[in-house]
């Protein structure tokens, strides 16, 4: 093999390899959480504050303590739950049933 034609293979293996990492992704999956786009517009949005979801949204049936490092708080509402980072939103999730989970 020729210097050129080294070179070109080092090349292609290597540009295969970012290609490859990449299109790497890694998915989260929750038992009994899911993300709807039918039901977001009733849920607090990305952003909002804890002072404002408490205000438009009503008091949470359940508030759990902060976890972690920054804090996630998580409140939980009939039928979804709100997670802050801090005292914002960071997503608001549709709770399905267990039993539909498990399908």
């Amino acid at each position: 093999m020729t210097k050129s034609a080294i070179a070109a293979l080092i090349l292609a293996t290597a540009a295969g390899a970012t290609l490859s990492l990449a299109a790497r992704a890694d998915v989260l999956l929750i038992d009994g959480v899911e993300m709807s786009e039918q039901t977001a517009n009733s849920r607090p949005a990305r952003g909002m504050s804890m002072e404002r979801v408490a205000s438009r949204f009503g008091e949470p049936t359940s508030r759990h303590a902060a976890v972690g490092d920054p804090p996630i708080t998580r409140w939980d509402y009939p039928g979804y739950s709100v997670y802050f980072e801090h005292n914002l939103v960071l997503h608001s999730v549709e709770r399905r049933a267990l039993a539909a989970a498990s399908r």
